[in-house]
């Protein structure tokens, strides 16, 4: 009997349609590594694509059910017809869930990659400012060369808020919905304390370099003023000694 087949076809239908719901659109999901949230987005974007490949069955049954309807009483009509729209309906929207959560899961995903390339330009960033600190520890020199390190590390450190900001919106943003909320929070504590450590670090150095600069300008100044008394010095006895004077015919200073 074309009935019976038609509702059997509408009835497998049915059932492949509640099993994809229950599979990837009821279930509960949890993302607590990288490795699962990247599993989820290739099975939703699987169950998209085979939802989408159905198309053509159901197609086969709509033609099927028209066609009998054309050709049977009208008594027949209503019901496969009811039935049949019903197909349709619960089809359609399957394809748009699926569509809809694949791409929010995509998304999701986008945050994650995003939120550790600017992870890593943060750290490249702070590694800079470690070596530079590591290299100004003791440094020795005149006041001129202690101040270009001063000038090289302020500079480095007038980097702009941006990137951290973006990390804190993106974390929270994949926090907020309890993805990967346990690894963000650790790799976030991790830089932050960095973060905090490396920037009083530098304050701390950048005053250090600050008063070695005092000092060395100091000490600039003492030598200088002694080189100019012992160049006077030395030219008042040069004249002594032109003069042939004696020791102890110059003032106690000079002998």
């Amino acid at each position: 009997d074309k009935t019976v087949s038609l509702r059997k076809d509408l009835s497998e239908m049915h059932e492949w349609i509640t099993q994809a719901e229950e599979e990837y659109l009821e279930r509960d999901f949890e993302y607590k590594t990288p490795d699962e949230l990247q599993k989820a987005v290739e099975e939703l974007k699987r169950a998209k694509e085979e939802a989408l490949q159905k198309e053509v069955k159901v197609k086969l049954i709509t033609d099927s059910v028209n066609n009998f309807i054309a050709k049977a009483p009208p008594a027949a009509h209503d019901a496969l017809k009811k039935e049949l729209n019903v197909l349709i309906t619960s089809y359609q929207q399957l394809c748009s869930r699926l569509n809809g959560k694949w791409k929010t899961l995509e998304e999701v995903w986008a945050c994650w990659r995003e939120l550790l390339s600017y992870l890593d330009a943060e750290n490249n960033w702070l590694n800079e400012i470690e070596l530079k600190l590591k290299a100004t520890e003791n440094i020795q020199g005149g006041a001129e060369e202690i101040s270009e390190s001063l000038d090289s590390l302020e500079r480095l450190m007038r980097h702009p808020e941006d990137n951290r900001n973006q990390i804190r919106e993106l974390a929270q943003t994949l926090t907020d919905g309890g993805i990967l909320d346990e690894l963000i929070n650790e790799k976030l504590e991790k830089f932050n304390t960095r973060w905090e450590e490396l920037q009083q670090e530098a304050v701390r150095r950048q005053k250090s370099l600050e008063q070695s600069i005092q000092s060395a300008q100091e000490t600039d100044k003492t030598l200088r003023l002694i080189q100019e008394s012992l160049a006077a010095i030395d030219k008042q006895l040069t004249a002594y000694t032109a003069d042939r004077v004696d020791a102890a015919q110059v003032p106690q200073e000079a002998q």
